[in-house]
């Protein structure tokens, strides 16, 4: 992984990112001391030490002494808590809560499990998640501040080509090589005697569950096909119904006993059981083992075998591609918009080679504009095996951004600008206003900001 460099334009933004919940990192005991003081809220010589070894941990490299910049930062922190007490500004306690189960899951994905995780702290859960409640509140109230100076505030097309062209040249952004690629895939069929394998194996875990031979986390750990949840004995954590596929979802949401295990489930995934932990307001914590079908290669020729038909008459003139897709593809994410693929990450159409799943960007590179490939196996979002066939429908060369075709990314670019100008405008007004001490060791730095020695 790369060192991220912070430049002035993005100190805002890393402003909130620092302060968001993340994995702590074992540190050593120092001599605690007072080195800041901004209104009425102290900056301890530990607040800095633990956050420099967590940049550390998460390799984030910074221009200047991290002696200088952390503390800074977490005084610039402390002026916009300060703002939002003067605004009555709050967070939204469901929200926060949500965020802490969501990064106490995460952070046991990343330990192994919750056991490993209360050794590492060396703290009980409780007190875990109150310190990252803490975190997450505080971080709330921050974007809440920003969100507020910025507002809703909109440029026009003759801002962007105004600012555009004071840019200068080394700063415009270098828009990487895209594609655009149009998708139609045939799952193999699974033979009913894989399906029947795999209903008997799930009633056997469920009968060991329920008598008592094994319990659902060990099984989930040893067999579960869902990798991730997995490591903690199939466990989800908390969510909506929302966030869960339907069958799954309805009957998640249907449990009551948590000593009983549910019937077999199928979704787009495969085939699970699943076991209630908890239920909170609309939310579901709940156990699963996911056992996925494995088409067996007999399987996957006959579905490339079908695909080479269909793509036969695409190139004999007897079918357009696009109707092809809508006939026959068994994507249903693409099947109704002419196979075009979305990009998750923006929502554009365009992807980096390095974005696209791995089978299709090695083959598209290499492709022109307008061809077909060959039929290929891939595996899906879902994680199932399927058989497909592509076309670039479009090609960009990397290039420097420009009005023409990157109007969009352009204008992204000048408002990121624009705000950033907003908040650092706002810092430098709060310092005059504000009564900050630094202690005398600490003031030798080349601060962001001039106005925290007071002259």
């Amino acid at each position: 992984m790369k060192n991220k460099k912070l430049t002035p334009y993005t100190m805002w933004i890393f402003l909130v990112l620092m302060f968001a919940p993340t994995l702590a990192v074992a540190q050593q005991d120092v001599i605690d001391e007072v080195i800041w003081v901004v209104g009425d809220d102290a900056i301890l010589r530990s607040d800095v030490e633990k956050q420099i070894m967590q940049m550390k941990y998460e390799k984030v490299d910074m221009d200047g002494d991290p002696y200088c910049v952390v503390p800074e930062q977490l005084a610039i922190r402390k002026l916009f808590l300060h703002q939002a007490k003067l605004d009555s500004i709050e967070a939204n306690e469901g929200v926060i809560t949500m965020q802490v189960e969501q990064r106490v899951n995460e952070i046991i994905a990343q330990i192994g499990s919750e056991e490993k995780l209360l050794e590492y702290y060396g703290k009980s859960l409780k007190q875990i998640k109150e310190d990252l409640r803490e975190q997450a509140r505080e971080q709330s109230l921050v974007q809440q501040v920003q969100q507020k100076l910025i507002g809703d505030q909109k440029i026009s097309p003759s801002q962007v080509r105004k600012a555009f062209s004071k840019i200068d040249s080394l700063d415009i952004p270098i828009i990487p090589a895209k594609v655009e690629v149009q998708i139609l895939t045939q799952e193999p069929r699974i033979a009913l005697s894989e399906v029947e394998a795999i209903k008997l194996r799930l009633r056997g875990f469920k009968e060991r569950i329920e008598t008592g031979d094994a319990t659902f986390s060990m099984l989930a750990m040893l067999y579960s096909d869902d990798v991730e949840s997995a490591k903690q004995g199939g466990e989800l954590g908390f969510m909506g119904k929302g966030q869960l596929v339907k069958p799954f979802a309805d009957e998640a949401f249907s449990l009551t006993d948590p000593k009983k295990v549910s019937r077999i489930i199928e979704s787009e995934f495969g085939f699970h059981i699943i076991q209630l932990i908890a239920k909170r307001g609309d939310k579901v914590n709940v156990r699963h083992i996911l056992i996925k079908p494995k088409p067996q290669l007999e399987d996957q020729n006959k579905a490339i075998t079908r695909l080479d038909s269909i793509m036969s008459f695409v190139r004999e003139g007897k079918i357009k591609f696009e109707d092809a897709i809508l006939n026959y593809s068994d994507d249903k994410n693409t099947r109704m918009s002419a196979g075009i693929m979305v990009n998750p990450q923006d929502g554009t159409t365009q992807f980096e080679y390095q974005h696209l799943p791995s089978e299709i960007s090695r083959l598209a590179y290499d492709m022109e504009v307008g061809d077909f490939s060959k039929p290929f196996i891939m595996t899906d979002q879902t994680g199932k095996k399927v058989c497909a066939v592509i076309k670039v429908k479009a090609k960009i060369a990397q290039h420097k951004a420009n009005l023409e075709t990157d109007y969009q990314l352009l204008k992204v670019f000048v408002q990121n600008r624009q705000n950033a100008e907003t908040i650092n405008n706002w810092v430098k007004n709060k310092q005059k206003e504000t009564y900050i001490k630094i202690n005398p060791e600490w003031q030798n730095c080349k601060f962001q900001y001039e106005g925290w020695v007071k002259k």
